[in-house]
């Protein structure tokens, strides 16, 4: 009689669980993704947690004892975080940085783009297309994880990725340092092709749900849309992306 083999369950490794763990993760200040609460924790875990997120601005979830219960078999104790596999930078200094070195800097926007597997493909294009870093929003978009960091093949350890609290604050700051703001919107009617996109620009590529958010599309200095024969009305985001950024390449090496 053949006898059933128990696979034991493989602990993630991007995962640190417990609240003193936790605490002491925010403490040394680690990068973390985002922190997973347990629904219905107990009030003196919460009340610790909460006194050592003070000043802080993780992002916070509450979930049900299932959702936690399923990324660990340890004693998490109802607090679970993810830990990122970069340090991300900051926009503000790394473009000071590119522009007193005397450099052109490409910056690809991602405005709420939040599937892991499409950001990680979004990379890999950016890093092949000569693009200097990412900027993402902190909220309300993928983050780099394990499964992003093996969609770009890499290129996330190559290419920096920012991460801003205020994603309209920050793009004004580019704007001010000379960048030029370009929209990848299907509400212009400037083809993509008839768009100058040499020199120093920000590049905005938003969700394929909603697109750019209207307060980035009215803040641009560029509003430009991909031409398209077919009835679909969209591409996918990560196709978009590079399109955009072929051309933007093409302008520069041949024309």
């Amino acid at each position: 009689m053949e006898r059933k083999q128990h696979y034991q369950k493989k602990e993630r490794t991007d995962i640190i669980y417990g609240i003193h763990s936790v605490i002491e993760a925010i403490k040394a200040d680690r990068e973390l993704n985002k922190i997973l609460i347990q629904k219905g924790i107990q009030k003196e875990v919460f009340n610790e947690l909460r006194e050592a997120l003070t000043g802080k601005h993780f992002q916070l979830q509450f979930v049900p004892a299932q959702k936690i219960d399923s990324l660990t078999s340890g004693n998490h104790q109802g607090v679970v975080a993810f830990v990122t596999p970069i340090e991300y930078k900051e926009i503000e200094t790394l473009v000071d940085q590119m522009l007193e070195e005397g450099k052109k800097p490409t910056i690809l926007v991602l405005d709420r783009i939040t599937d892991v597997r499409n950001f990680g493909a979004i990379a890999r294009t950016a890093e092949c297309e000569g693009v200097d870093a990412i900027l993402i929003p902190s909220k309300g978009s993928a983050l780099v994880s394990s499964d992003a960091m093996k969609a770009s093949a890499g290129a996330l350890n190559r290419i920096p990725v920012c991460k801003t609290d205020d994603l309209k604050n920050s793009l004004f700051y580019l704007q001010q340092s000379g960048l030029r703001l370009v929209a990848c919107t299907e509400k212009s009617a400037t083809p993509l092709y008839q768009v100058n996109l040499r020199g120093s620009v920000a590049i905005i590529m938003g969700s394929e749900e909603n697109g750019i958010t209207q307060d980035l599309i009215n803040m641009s200095d560029i509003k430009a849309k991909i031409p398209m024969r077919g009835e679909i009305s969209s591409l996918n985001v990560g196709v978009a992306t590079g399109m955009v950024l072929y051309e933007k390449l093409r302008q520069e090496l041949y024309s």
